[in-house]
């Protein structure tokens, strides 16, 4: 068993590596308890040298990350630069030097994890990414290990916390979406640039980590079908109210069946969807996250915490840099990849759900039965319908039963050509009933 230091290099020092460096460097003797050898802080990787940075050894720092990596010396890479490149080849090139890695890189997982995973396992070394995925909450080693013996049937979840808080504040007091993503700005939930976030991006990598855990099938952001908020109305959210719902943007990740020969399937994209009050994720609130599992033995389980932010990432970071030590202590290794099952992904026309459709609509007679008459058409059966009239002009508001994607897309192509309909209003999916 060994016993002599490990030795960590440091990839980025921004929010979350400056949290890093700091829990290492003032809780070193309780991580050398827990870990059964002292773990040291070996160096630093930063764009640019020279800046001050309280508590922390300025020979530490280097500009060289490359060389860092490559040192003989170096048990463990943690990365937090983000990115594809260069983290990608830094993270490669420390594997290749014999270390394990710890990574927050949820682009790189979703876009190239299987590139990753092949190249620990073929240089016999750990990779660990808990923290690419809702912060501090304790997700990924739930899934990849304490239901490893389980079947994940579906993932539901809030993995975004600027959306939440977007989307929250428009429900609680009325704002709309410029207003509620500039509360978010100022408070520092939403990046200068917070395209990421509204637009899906930053969900859709986490959804498709999930996934390929989950489902023991590779999962890439290019599978997940994406859908962001920025066409959220104030009108959306006061639909959702009117059914008793609020409006989420969830990543879902779900196991189908093929209607036609039976094969088994997964799932996976992220969309805003109208929550009813009843279910736990309505009541998810500001900036926090919180993912719905759904297991065959185990049933249904639900993880909640703060998801991004300097010290919860750091946690989730400094969880992984234990175990890995634990391993390194030990002569082991954790688990690698499992996507033995490679089941195919679903487009998302197969994607069965309910709807709630908008209509801006002739307020005359007749209208409602021609409206309901396309519906029929295409299979999809309506649940409620609500109807108002004033002056010549009527909203209709339908809410679906069960019915595909491309069903009830084929439905809206050709409400919007009939001479009745003025305008689709508003199309939103309903989740987790």
């Amino acid at each position: 068993m060994r016993t002599d230091p490990l030795r960590v290099a440091l990839l980025g020092c921004g929010v979350v590596g400056s949290e890093v460096a700091r829990i290492m460097t003032t809780h070193a003797a309780d991580l050398a308890a827990r870990v059964g050898a002292p773990v040291e802080l070996a160096g630093i990787a930063v764009r640019r040298a020279g800046r001050e940075r309280a508590g922390l050894d300025p020979e530490l720092f280097t500009t060289d990350a490359g060389a860092l990596v490559k040192r003989d010396d170096i048990d463990l890479v943690v990365e937090v630069i983000g990115g594809i490149e260069p983290a990608r080849s830094l993270i490669l090139e420390a594997m290749e030097h014999g270390a394990s890695v710890v990574t927050a890189n949820k682009a790189l997982l979703a876009a190239d994890g299987a590139t990753l995973h092949a190249a620990a396992e073929r240089y016999g070394v750990d990779l660990y990414y808990e923290a690419s995925v809702a912060g501090a909450i304790p997700l990924i080693r739930p899934l990849r290990e304490s239901l490893a013996g389980d079947k994940v049937e579906r993932v539901l979840g809030i993995v975004n916390g600027t959306t939440n808080f977007v989307l929250d504040r428009m429900d609680t007091t009325g704002a709309g979406f410029s207003e509620a993503l500039e509360e978010a700005t100022a408070l520092g939930y939403a990046e200068a640039d917070p395209t990421a976030d509204i637009e899906g991006f930053d969900a859709a990598a986490k959804a498709a980590i999930l996934a390929g855990i989950a489902f023991h099938t590779r999962v890439t952001a290019d599978d997940v079908y994406r859908e962001g908020i920025t066409e959220v109305t104030a009108a959306d959210i006061a639909g959702a109210k009117e059914m008793g719902c609020v409006v989420k943007l969830l990543a879902i990740c779900e196991r189908s069946r093929d209607a036609a020969t039976g094969e088994e399937r997964v799932t996976a994209r992220v969309h805003p969807a109208m929550v009813p009050l009843a279910h736990p994720l309505a009541g998810v609130r500001g900036a926090y996250n919180a993912v719905f599992v759904e297991a065959e033995a185990a049933g249904q389980l639900m993880f909640y915490g703060p998801g991004a932010g300097g010290a919860p990432t750091a946690s989730a970071v400094l969880g992984d840099l234990v175990a890995v030590c634990r391993n390194r202590v030990a002569g082991g290794r954790g688990p690698g990849e499992s996507a033995y099952a490679q089941l195919p992904v679903s487009p998302m026309g197969e994607v069965v759900t309910r709807y709630h459709v908008s209509l801006d609509v002739a307020d005359r007679a007749g209208v409602l039965a021609q409206v309901a008459s396309v519906f029929a058409e295409h299979g999809v059966s309506i649940d409620t319908v609500r109807q108002q009239g004033r002056d010549g002009e009527a909203k209709l508001v339908v809410v679906t039963h069960r019915a595909t994607d491309a069903a009830l897309s084929a439905t809206v192509e050709e409400l919007r050509r009939m001479d009745i309909v003025r305008g689709v209003a508003g199309i939103m999916r309903v989740e987790g009933e």
